[in-house]
């Protein structure tokens, strides 16, 4: 086969792995790096050259590689470049004395075990061509990177970026960042000359160079910035200046002696970080980057990774202490200095987890190292064992010791305040728990009228007099979700950003809401999320949610109207759950209820009554469909509960009964006359909790009016109480 043809075919099977093997760690809450890292593996030695040895040497032969090493070099040019344009300064801006300190400990901890751990590794995995004092220094820098990047989409993963935890591991990481790359540095350059002193011309050739790039490099990079806001945009040829640069200095650093990787980096560090052209050269530049060039890089890393040379109990045993080293030297280090600067213990813990995450950036050095010789394919594969480790155990570890419960209490008052919709600046008061309606946002302007429902659920129309034991609170919710680690839009600054953008959106939705009296008690929430079905169904745990309102939205592969994420809100949320269709009716004057005496029609017939309180002309039909001349009776519960009603709502409540072999048609034509039906997960309307029902889409379709399904998960939320002061703090037990 033709050499090209097969590098071709070698990438095409690379980028679908990644793909698919990223996305299954996606699936268990790990970063998509990872996944992608052991894509790289699986097609080397440690699995494919394993199980079909033969097949791996005819889609992998060795004159192939020298071409996958060219495109992996390229895709770590640019991606160094990347981490440095998104090394943003406002990183540096809170509580540097303290990140300064800890980070710099955090660094020399790990890199003084690191040089005790290669007195005891080097006479048995090294050999006599490697200097002691490279092959020490090397494993001393190893030992001490933190990835930045990663740690970085695990604080916006984890909405960490506005919290006192998350500003400082940023600060933290990002002169951990800068220290580890001039670390790394003198260790090339004294491995590239055999000992220290040899290493000092290298050493100086590289502060000059830097001294350079930051002030004339500066410069003229300020004059291409100033240049692109007088264009508007980021043209192809002011494109193609950067990317030559870019090449360029990654050529000066390795020709100085120090490697490629050091002048992509210290470019993108170097340019002006201008929001609007730092967007655009990293949106323009990384999905190539990312897609097709990085997954190369780690394909070419898992032919080199063997993890079958780990084949005595005695060398898995300096595995696990290259490991221990590793993790006990980052999170010690972290830990002790968070905790000398005032830190708190549960803060300090989780820094020092964060701080332990490795990545790709390790993986990296890795390749360096072995490229040079310094470290041999069994210390190479071992560190790479410790990469992983390091770095898939930071999210479970981090959420262990920061439970999402407690980020909350680590926000800026303000955005905590306006979030929950209660005034915190009093102390020693306590609040009642407000009756909260939850409502996922997908998109603020197309969804006014889920809103617009959310706020005639929780607050009685303008002119209705009632005497609220509790205050009502609806929180739309809009969730950001990004699909990709290391896309540009999911950097902490990038997503504050889009966090404000998309706040912004949701005040201008507010601001339509009519009557605009019942505007003071809606208050967005918005959120990162990787999960939304999931992250919804924790916020409204964390938030105490009464019932979660959702839109309702055509699953793309699917044709049950109730399938994707609504679904697996239905099916999941640990509270009452309701799903709008809306038909564009914006009237809420009648209401239609199909009861059949079930937990779930008792749901759709509560908060029918709770409309039906909150506006004075609404009317309500109770719909009971009698099969067999037998028909369902209302509870006894609720019998009792609408006796409790002021007359002048009772009055307004009618009760239907009519004879129908098929239910689902009785409750279409009763439709046809009213603005809203509300009805229950029954399975006489054809809407089943579990499976969903295969008639979803007649009633979702053929329904004349806009239809709320109602799903209930506790027979005693108090979806009344705080309108009936008669009524008991909790609602009876509903029969089903």
């Amino acid at each position: 086969m033709h050499i090209v043809i097969l590098v071709l075919v070698e990438v095409l099977i690379i980028i679908g792995l990644s793909r698919l093997v990223g996305l299954a760690f996606r699936s268990i809450k790990q970063p998509l790096v990872i996944g992608e890292i052991v894509a790289g593996i699986m097609l080397g030695p440690s699995l494919f050259g394993l199980v079909a040895p033969h097949l791996a040497v005819t889609l992998f032969p060795p004159e192939t590689i020298p071409f996958l090493n060219v495109l992996s070099q390229v895709g770590l040019i640019f991606f160094m470049f990347l981490i440095g344009l998104e090394l943003n300064p406002k990183y540096l801006s809170g509580q540097l004395e303290v990140a300064v300190l800890t980070s710099h400990v955090s660094i020399l901890v790990p890199f003084s075990l690191g040089t005790l751990l290669a007195a005891i590794l080097y006479p048995l995995v090294s050999n006599a061509s490697v200097s002691f004092t490279a092959f020490a220094l090397f494993l001393g820098a190893a030992m001490s990177i933190t990835a930045f990047p990663v740690l970085a989409r695990i604080i916006t993963e984890n909405n960490l970026q506005g919290t006192r935890l998350g500003t400082l591991a940023l600060t933290c990481a990002a002169v951990d960042d800068v220290t580890a790359w001039c670390l790394l540095a003198v260790a090339i350059a004294v491995a590239r000359t055999g000992d220290f002193a040899g290493a000092i011309p290298t050493i100086i050739a590289s502060i000059v160079y830097i001294g350079l790039m930051l002030t004339a490099g500066r410069w003229f990079l300020q004059r291409l910035a100033k240049h692109y806001l007088r264009a508007g945009r980021l043209s192809q040829l002011l494109l193609a200046g950067i990317y030559m640069a870019v090449v360029a200095s990654a050529l000066i650093t390795e020709l100085i002696g120090i490697h490629l990787i050091f002048g992509a980096f210290l470019l993108g560090a170097a340019m002006p970080k201008n929001e609007d052209l730092v967007r655009e050269l990293a949106v323009k530049t990384e999905d190539f980057v990312l897609i097709f060039l990085l997954p190369i890089f780690f394909a070419y890393s898992g032919l080199k990774t063997q993890i079958g040379l780990l084949n005595r109990p005695e060398l898995w045993l300096l595995c696990a202490l290259v490991l221990g080293v590793a993790i006990a030297g980052k999170y010690v280090g972290t830990y002790v200095a968070a905790r000398v600067s005032g830190i708190s213990k549960r803060e300090a813990s989780a820094l020092g987890w964060l701080m332990n995450t490795r990545g790709l950036t390790e993986l990296i050095v890795l390749n360096i190292g072995l490229e040079l010789g310094v470290i041999s394919p069994l210390i190479f594969t071992m560190l790479v064992i410790m990469a992983l480790v390091t770095t898939f155990m930071t999210s479970p570890l981090l959420e262990w010791t920061y439970p999402k419960k407690l980020i909350r209490l680590d926000m800026v008052e303000p955005e905590l305040e306006a979030e929950t919709g209660i005034d915190t600046s009093a102390e020693g008061e306590t609040y009642p728990h407000p009756f909260r309606i939850l409502v996922p946002v997908a998109n603020p302007s197309t969804q006014k009228g889920l809103v617009q429902l959310a706020v005639a659920l929780a607050q009685p129309a303008v002119g209705v007099a009632l005497n609220y034991r509790y205050p009502a609170v609806v929180n739309p919710l809009s969730l950001i979700e990004f699909q990709e680690d290391y896309a540009f839009e999911s950097t902490p600054v990038e997503a504050d950003r889009l966090i404000a953008q998309r706040r912004q959106q949701l005040e201008e939705l507010i601001n339509t809401l009519e009557p605009s009296e019942t505007r003071s008690c809606v208050h967005p929430i918005v959120r990162i999320s990787s999960n939304v079905a999931r992250e919804t169904a924790q916020i409204a745990t964390l938030e105490q949610v009464d019932l979660i309102l959702v839109g309702w939205h055509r699953p793309a592969f699917s044709s049950n109207r109730l399938g994707g994420r609504v679904g697996q809100i239905l099916t999941t949320a640990p509270v009452d759950v309701a799903v709008f269709v809306d038909k564009g009716k914006e009237r809420l004057e009648s209401l239609l209820v199909p009861y059949s005496a079930n937990i779930h029609d008792d749901l759709a017939l509560i908060l029918a009554l709770r409309l039906l309180i909150n506006r004075e002309t609404c009317m309500l039909q109770i719909l009971q469909i009698a099969a067999n001349h037998t028909r369902e009776e209302l509870s006894y519960e609720l019998h009792m509960m609408m006796e409790q009603l002021p007359t002048s709502v009772r009055d307004r409540i009618h009760i239907k009964i009519v004879e129908a072999p098929e239910p689902i048609q009785a409750v279409i034509q009763a439709s046809e006359g009213v603005d809203l039906t509300i009805a229950g997960t029954s399975r006489t309307w054809g809407i089943e909790r579990q499976t969903l029902g295969r008639y979803t889409d007649q009633l979702a379709i053929q329904c004349r009016s806009s239809l709320l399904i109602t799903r209930r998960y506790s027979q005693v939320t108090a979806h009344l109480a705080s309108m009936l002061p008669e009524v008991s703090s909790q609602e009876p037990t509903f029969r089903n």
